[in-house]
Order: structure tokens, then C-alpha cells, then sequence
């Protein structure tokens, strides 16, 4: 009888032993893996700075000394964003040439002054930051698709889109005024364009006044194929295709840090696309969208 009490004891005690160790393992297994922290994302609007030359200003001259020290001082600003990584609204069949450019601009063999669109928020903005930063290289994310918003031209409420069109040109025509006018800096420019007003009334012309406009047509365009497009719903029709070329600039911008793994990334592009990139990106849990105005000076 003791040997027999002895043994089951023993068995008794492996038994305990291995649930206990079952257990811990289950235990271990239902444990949450921790998420990756979000990827931080700045985007920067900006109009196109060599569509603004005009050879007649000088205020217009992004190479000017006056606007190139101005310059200096926004990047001094984005520094402190520390960028691992800096997107810019070219197309990915351009990398090879971007590559290439910003390889010789690294190595200051790349002249701005006789490049053609030199004075491009591309170079004066992306390359100069990228070169600061000791980047390897400046990702192009854009899509093709880019249309004029004057193509909705016909229809019924036309005349909605039309006095939304003439309001928002009234209200921004006074940020490119003051900069040619040599009275606000590169900064300010640039803080203005970002300002939340700004931005939501433009995306308001672009995203939302289009769709009360219906039963109509638009003008013939390369990006867009007419034979697609319902008349019925025009005017959505047409933010269909903006939305869309901001899917596919999403889409480059997201795989490009599955790519590279980018933690701290800067996007430049033209500020007609903030307001839906900002609405797709925050919705996107694995994305923290970071304000630019702590990073753009007053002065």
C-alpha cells in the first residue's frame, strides 16, 4: 500500500506540474502582441513655387537671395520634424531621373539656377531638407490624373459651383498677392496655405460643391474617360476622379514605409489634396498625421 500511495503521489505531482506548465503556456499565447508604434506623417502644402515666376518680379524668384535665405529659414523649421523620410508630388516613373538629380545635388553638382524648374518646391524644399538630413534619397509618390476643376462646366447648380469657384479665389488670391508683393516671407506663405481655413474651403470647392451639381457634362480632358461618366451625377463624377489620383498618392505613400520602414515621414504636394489625404490618413490606425504649423514660422 505505501509503494502504491507513493506512486501516486508521484503521479499525482507530474500531473500538477504539467497543467500548470499548459497553462502558463496558454497564458503566454493569449498574451496581446504589442501593435508597432504609428508611422508620423507631416503633410506640407505647397503651390507649385516655379508656376509663381514671373521674370518681371523678383519677389516671384525663388533663387532671388532675399526668398533663398527666406528658404533656409523654413528648413531650419522642417529640421526639427527630423524626417526619415521625404515624398514629393512626382510620379514613381520619374525616380530614376529624381535619383539622379539628387545624387549630383548631394554632391553640389547640380546647378538650380540653369535647371529647368529649379526654383520647384521639389528641389528648393524636398532636395535641400533630404540633403540635411543625410538622406539617401527623395521618394516620388504622385498619380497620375491631375485635371482642372474648370472642366465642370455645365449643369444643373452649376451656378453653386461657380460662386463657390469665385469666393475661394477671392479668398486665397491675397496669400500669392502678399508673397509677389515681397510683403510676407516664405514662411508665412506657406503657414497661410496650411491654415485649417484654407484648407477646408478648398476641399470644400473640390470634394463637396461638385456633387450638387448634376445632369450636366464635362469638357473633354486626357485623364478623364468620358465614357465612364454618368451625366446624371457630373459633378461627383469629377470628384471621383480627384478622389481617386488621392487613393493611388495614398496607396505610394503607404507602401513606400512597407518598403523603406520610415517612422517620421514628410510629404510635399500641392495643396488642393490636403484635406482628403489628412481625412484618409487619420483614419488609418497605423498613421499619427502631425500639424505643420508648429513647424512653420510666423516671420
Amino acid at each position: 500500500m505505501n509503494l502504491f500511495g507513493r506512486y501516486r503521489r508521484r503521479c499525482l505531482t507530474g500531473l500538477l506540474g504539467l497543467m500548470l506548465g499548459l497553462t502558463a503556456c496558454t497564458a503566454t499565447k493569449n498574451q496581446p502582441v504589442a501593435s508597432p508604434a504609428p508611422t508620423s506623417i507631416l503633410l506640407l502644402g505647397c503651390n507649385h513655387l516655379s508656376g509663381l515666376y514671373k521674370s518681371e518680379n523678383p519677389n516671384s524668384n525663388m533663387l532671388a537671395p532675399k526668398r533663398q535665405a527666406e528658404l533656409a529659414t523654413v528648413l531650419d523649421q522642417l529640421q526639427r520634424y527630423r524626417p526619415d523620410g521625404i515624398m514629393v508630388e512626382e510620379l514613381p516613373e520619374r525616380q530614376a531621373r529624381v535619383d539622379s538629380l539628387y545624387q549630383l545635388y548631394r554632391q553640389d553638382k547640380l546647378d538650380l539656377n540653369t535647371l529647368p524648374g529649379g526654383r520647384s518646391e521639389v528641389y528648393q524644399l524636398g532636395f535641400a531638407l533630404g540633403k540635411r538630413m543625410g538622406l539617401a534619397r527623395i521618394q516620388c509618390v504622385n498619380a497620375p490624373g491631375g485635371t482642372s476643376q474648370s472642366i465642370l462646366h455645365q449643369g444643373q447648380n452649376i451656378e453653386l459651383y461657380e460662386q463657390a469657384t469665385t469666393r475661394w479665389r477671392a479668398f486665397a488670391a491675397p496669400i500669392d498677392q502678399l508673397l509677389l508683393a515681397g510683403t510676407s516671407t516664405v514662411s508665412q506663405y506657406l503657414r497661410a496655405l496650411n491654415s485649417p481655413a484654407v484648407v477646408q474651403q478648398l476641399h470644400t470647392l473640390v470634394y463637396n460643391t461638385p456633387a450638387r451639381v448634376t445632369n450636366g457634362t464635362l469638357k473633354p480632358d486626357p485623364m478623364v474617360d468620358a465614357a465612364f461618366i454618368n451625366p446624371r451625377y457630373v459633378g461627383a463624377e469629377l470628384t471621383s476622379v480627384f478622389y481617386n489620383r488621392d487613393l493611388k498618392v495614398y496607396s505610394n505613400i503607404v507602401t513606400t514605409q512597407l518598403a523603406t520602414h520610415q517612422s517620421r515621414q514628410l510629404l510635399i504636394i500641392g495643396v488642393r489634396h490636403l484635406g482628403s489625404l489628412q481625412g484618409i490618413f487619420s483614419t488609418d490606425p497605423t498613421y499619427r498625421l502631425v500639424g505643420a504649423a508648429p513647424y512653420l514660422g510666423r516671420k
